[in-house]
């Protein structure tokens, strides 16, 4: 019985259909499009109540379509030696693999728990199952009919096993949601900061290292840096998608490719890459392709990477925006939401907050990637691939979110404090580093400590001791002279 009360609702409130597998015969949601094998996991994985996520389903549906349309000019579905099918069920055969892939119609028919089965199979075969009973239903047949003319492993699953093709449909999710959803995101917020940097590059203000005050700085030169973080992280993306374009399709169950054509997985690949415009490709070697799950491991490193990045950059603008007028106040953010339940006014930097719990979701993932990628794997399979795909698609799709609403409700109505960055540096210490050249550096580091006891600043301390004349301290004290290189 499930913790979440899903196996309890059903006896109760659903009828029924009896459907038959090869342990037996099973009580199946009378309605639904999928069958035992489907309803056996849903009784045996009352875990978490999280179903497979939709864009790995999606993933399923479109490798059972590319699979489907390699069977069929291969002339196997055709010509199976068990229930040849007819060319007008063919098609209802690839029809309804697209409509999973669409996932729209189909969307409620995958009820299996993430924590199933190591290999996949439970939610193989329930993509098979649902695409076997539409396909009936296209074709004008009887979906609930324990003779099945378009059978969900004879057919759907020909040339195939859950241990090549559910990590295919993983590589293929999460190249996909790199494409298109993080990318795109990491484009945009990338262009958001590179707009900020060219409109607050005439804003001196004080640098900070290790908290401490620092030399001055265009405040656009700092979100130049920010701005070059973020290309970054999209070419770091287009990596993680590079290490997960090597499909395993083709293999079937160990490596050895039984049961399949010779050209079976090169085909599906070239299919995969004529749906979604990125160049898929055939394990150079099968026994690594399945076994192993490396490639997946280098992609979610990357996300990592990209991860660390946009907490780094989301934290530097919660700084460079504290206050109102006990912090920094560099910036201002967007005042979104009240900030406080009890103190009447305050506004936080709730964006900011947002994305760096996301950083850190993902970089927690991380380690769950890592560890199965690293235990899970034994001869020629590894057992915790469901997972990984999850956590895998999980993590694309919060960062492209994050970065998303990032630029929206925060980037987007940021201004410059100009008075506060232009305050800060003229009373810095740091001011004195120009002055280095002129009386070097230990009687600078003198001035700054007086400076520092008496409350003034290095310009006023200068002029009251005639250090340099004062067209040349000027022009060493000048702000902007000192972010960039003097010849």
């Amino acid at each position: 019985m499930s913790i979440f009360g899903k196996a309890s609702r059903a006896a109760a409130d659903v009828p029924f259909r009896t459907e038959r597998d090869t342990m037996g015969e099973v009580r199946v949601p009378a309605q639904a499009y999928y069958g035992a094998q489907t309803q056996r996991a849903v009784e045996n994985f009352p875990i978490s109540g999280w179903e497979l996520r939709p864009e790995l389903v999606q993933a399923l549906g479109l490798v059972k379509y590319a699979a489907g349309v390699a069977n069929r000019d291969l002339g196997k579905l055709a010509h199976t030696g068990k229930n040849p099918l007819k060319d007008g069920q063919i098609e209802a055969l690839l029809a309804a693999a697209r409509e999973v892939a669409a996932g729209e119609t189909l969307a409620g028919q995958f009820p299996i728990d993430v924590f199933q089965t190591g290999s996949g199979t439970s939610s193989n075969m329930n993509v098979n199952e649902v695409i076997s009973n539409r396909a009936l239903e296209l074709c004008g047949l009887d979906r609930f009919s324990p003779d099945k003319p378009i059978h969900p492993n004879d057919h759907v699953n020909m040339g195939q096993s859950t241990n090549d093709m559910f990590p295919t449909a993983i590589h293929v999710a999460v190249a996909m949601c790199i494409q298109n959803q993080l990318r795109p995101a990491l484009h945009k917020m990338a262009a958001a900061l590179e707009e900020k940097a060219r409109a607050w590059d005439d804003v001196i203000k004080i640098g900070r290292t290790h908290l401490a005050d620092a030399t001055p700085l265009r405040l656009g030169q700092e979100f130049g840096g920010f701005a070059r973080q973020l290309q970054l992280s999209a070419e770091r993306a287009g990596q993680a998608i590079a290490a997960v374009l090597e499909l395993p399709v083709g293999g079937t169950a160990v490596g050895t490719g039984i049961n399949t054509h010779p050209e079976f997985g090169r085909r599906v690949c070239e299919a995969l890459e004529s749906e979604t415009g990125l160049a898929f490709r055939e394990a150079a070697n099968h026994f690594e392709g399945n076994a192993q799950r490396d490639g997946l491991v280098d992609c979610h490193g990357d996300l990592r990477a990209v991860a660390v990045t946009l907490f780094n950059v989301a934290n530097n603008i919660r700084w460079l925006g504290s206050g109102p007028r006990c912090g920094f106040y560099e910036v201002q953010l967007p005042d979104l939401q009240p900030g406080s339940s009890i103190m009447p006014g305050k506004v936080n930097p709730v964006m900011c907050e947002s994305l760096m719990q996301v950083a850190a979701r993902v970089i927690g993932n991380d380690q769950t990637v890592a560890f199965s990628g690293a235990t899970g794997g034994q001869f020629q399979l590894n057992i915790m691939m469901p997972v990984m795909g999850q956590t895998a698609i999980e993590s694309v799709v919060l960062l492209a979110n994050a970065a998303d609403a990032f630029v929206d409700f925060c980037l987007a109505g940021m201004e410059a404090n100009r008075e506060a960055c232009n305050a800060a540096v003229e009373k810095s210490l740091a001011m004195v580093t120009s002055l280095n050249p002129h009386i070097g550096y230990e009687k600078a580091a003198q001035l700054a400590k007086e400076a520092f006891k008496t409350g003034k600043t290095i310009r006023e301390l200068c002029r009251e001791k005639n250090i340099l004349p004062a067209d040349v301290l000027d022009k060493a004290l000048d702000p902007f002279s000192m972010t960039e290189p003097q010849a």
